[in-house]
């Protein structure tokens, strides 16, 4: 029996496609931005007991390397949409406050 690969799910995860705002949302393939974390976590992991051999070294690295960028856009999109959210309910609570609240 031969397991089939899906091509309806991207080759290549972006912030767009992996929106951290919806948290319990999953992608086709069914990866969260939190599981991209644990794989880093297990990478690092794996390198400090010794899983890898010398010649795996520069790959392991260079896909952790990008699988880590990719999880600091992530959350700093987040925390500018954070800080967006904020501000947008400030002044629209600043709005609504009568004449003679805002002097």
């Amino acid at each position: 029996m031969t397991d089939q690969v899906s091509t309806d799910a991207p080759n290549e995860a972006t912030p767009q496609a992996m929106s951290p705002d919806v948290d319990s949302a999953k992608q086709a393939t069914g990866l969260q931005i939190s599981d991209m974390q644990t794989v880093l976590n297990i990478i690092d992991l794996a390198s400090t007991r010794g899983a890898f051999r010398s010649n795996e070294l520069s790959q392991v690295g260079a896909v952790a390397d990008k699988l880590g960028a990719f999880l600091q856009q992530i959350n700093a999109q987040a925390e500018a949409d954070k800080k967006a959210k904020e501000e947008a309910e400030g002044k629209t609570a600043e709005a609504e406050k009568p004449a003679e609240a805002k002097e």
